[in-house]
């Protein structure tokens, strides 16, 4: 057993994963999340509201960012910015549009499932478009949106073992960083996905109770 395990490595590289999950891997998911689910609800209102013009474009943008891989975008980022612009917030920044692309659908679908009716009641009524979207129609969006959201969010923390590429070094290429130093992986990887199961698994019980606590 001493030779595929050792608890005293396990021991050695917690802090040190610790430390890049708290700075880079929750800082990224957090922030980027922040990013998506503003971005994601502003391009769903603004293909729904807003003139075919400008609407079939941001379309086509989303489709393109969604049907590409995230690697790809965040290598493309990455060199087509100046090298002053921090790695870190690039990486950010690539998290939260891609995943701004899945929520934007999230977002579509929920409008969308809210009745004719109420659209047409909130227009008997002169509420303003501004109003309408503030008071009857986001509000009910939400609740039918927050599981997948939710999950969208859970998908993006486990994504970003992809910031490596930029040479951002979070949690999971600290862990391989530290396995190359002493030569045996087994401990830092597996500590790397307890920590990733750890942070996962309460999201998804705590994404279920604002389910349930905003259901009708």
């Amino acid at each position: 057993m001493g030779e595929v395990w050792s608890w005293e490595r396990a021991i050695d590289v917690l802090p040190v994963l610790l430390e890049a999950f708290l700075k880079v891997t929750l800082v990224a998911t957090v922030v980027g999340s922040i990013i998506a689910a503003i971005l994601g609800l502003v391009v769903a209102i603004v293909r729904r509201s807003a003139p075919a013009f400008i609407a079939k474009p941001v379309h086509w943008v989303m489709q393109f960012i969604r049907m590409t891989p995230l690697v790809v975008q965040l290598l493309f980022v990455y060199y087509a910015l100046p090298s002053t612009v921090p790695r870190l917030w690039i990486g950010i920044g690539v998290l939260g549009v891609h995943y701004a692309s899945y929520m934007a659908e999230v977002y579509r679908a929920g409008i969308e499932s809210i009745p004719k009716g109420q659209w047409e009641a909130a227009t008997a009524l002169s509420m303003s478009p501004t109003r309408t979207w503030r008071k009857v129609v986001i509000p009910q969006a939400l609740r039918a949106t927050i599981p997948a959201l939710g999950t969208w969010v859970i998908s993006m923390f486990k994504d970003t073992p992809f910031l490596m590429v930029i040479f951002i070094v979070e949690m999971v290429s600290r862990a391989q960083s530290y396995g190359s130093q002493v030569f045996a992986y087994t401990e830092a990887f597996t500590i790397a996905g307890l920590i990733f199961l750890a942070a996962s698994y309460p999201t998804s019980i705590l994404v279920r109770r604002l389910e349930d606590r905003l259901a009708y």
